[in-house]
């Protein structure tokens, strides 16, 4: 025989409270006047019966779901793809257990205009994180500026919400540096998503900015889209391929877009480095298993998904954050990709 679970009842009548002053000490709820000695009661009651409010209770009473809503403007194929995901989402997770919050993850496909709205109407959330936000996503901002507590991972410079990122430009600016000081002058990009995406502008962004710097005029034809997943790299490696002249080094804005290239360069014969160096971005967890291994800049993914989630947590308790963006650190990844044996 199991035995029974503990309830509210319960501890109310070890503390010698009512249910509904069980409700409130337990949820925190704020504006309701209780003595130190009952609450004291209350917190002892519950930690003899090791009786946890669930998710039910703690929105009946405080009327919030303690919910925070992970949304990916992704559709289910790009998800699939993202090899980083699985760490964001136990960096937010973790933080959102510490606050007493569970996390739901959402895709929303990049046309969809009434999903933020579902998602809060029918699930509940009480903010929502953004993770890859696009230029044109005009309802986030709406949202926002409506007071709805929302957080980026990643940016949208015009719609001023707070976000969490890594300096994409300078870290794109990084990874051309490294190639051109190994001698390349014909460098090539792949983006890791369609240029609507902010991601993808930033790092195209730091890919010209560190030609320019070093006197190298960019070349139109060297420039290709990818769109999150490995076949997108294959195919725009295949185009950058038939370009003359031939790129002697590319730098793939996505390790799993990377993926897909290096399958393509392969295929034509051709070996990396010796004919075409790589550079990658992200550092997802394969990426020392390429062959070969690839040189890449490291995405802190953990400590993103933790930092969306901390701030947002203070947004929904109302308080104020001490500053509106978040840059973590990030580093290049030397590898064979680019450097040889």
């Amino acid at each position: 025989m199991t035995s029974k679970r503990p309830t509210s009842f319960d501890v109310a009548k070890l503390a010698g409270v009512s249910r509904t002053t069980v409700s409130f000490v337990l949820n925190n709820v704020h504006g309701v006047s209780i003595s130190e000695p009952t609450r004291q009661r209350v917190l002892e009651a519950a930690k003899k019966l090791k009786y946890y409010p669930d998710a039910t209770g703690r929105k009946l009473v405080s009327g919030k779901s303690s919910t925070l809503g992970l949304v990916l403007r992704q559709s289910p194929e790009q998800v699939f793809a993202d090899a980083l995901l699985p760490q964001v989402l136990l960096g937010i997770e973790q933080a959102a257990t510490t606050q007493g919050f569970q996390v739901l993850l959402k895709p929303l496909e990049p046309d969809d205009n009434t999903g933020y709205m579902r998602l809060i109407n029918e699930n509940h959330v009480d903010g929502i994180i953004l993770s890859g936000p696009r230029q044109d996503d005009t309802e986030i901002v709406r949202l926002y500026r409506d007071g709805f507590p929302v957080i980026l991972m990643g940016q949208l410079p015009e719609g001023g919400i707070p976000f969490v990122d890594i300096d994409a430009v300078a870290n794109a600016s990084c990874a051309i540096e490294h190639l051109i000081d190994l001698g390349h002058a014909c460098i090539a990009m792949i983006t890791n998503a369609s240029l609507v995406y902010t991601s993808a502008q930033q790092r195209r962004s730091g890919y010209l900015k560190a030609l320019q710097r070093a006197g190298i005029e960019p070349n139109a034809s060297y420039l290709r889209e990818g769109n999150y997943t490995p076949v997108s790299g294959y195919e725009a490696m295949n185009e950058l391929l038939k370009v003359k002249p031939t790129p002697t080094a590319v730098f793939v804005a996505s390790d799993v877009v990377a993926l897909g290239a290096i399958l393509a360069i392969k295929r034509k014969g051709l070996r990396i480095p010796d004919d075409i160096a790589m550079v990658g971005f992200d550092n997802i967890p394969l990426a020392e298993y390429y062959d070969p291994p690839l040189t890449t800049l490291r995405l802190p993914a953990y400590g993103l998904g933790w930092a969306a989630g901390e701030r947002l947590i203070r947004l929904i308790n109302g308080e104020e954050l001490d500053m509106e963006s978040v840059l973590l650190e990030s580093e290049l990844i030397t590898r064979q990709s680019s450097v040889g044996n």
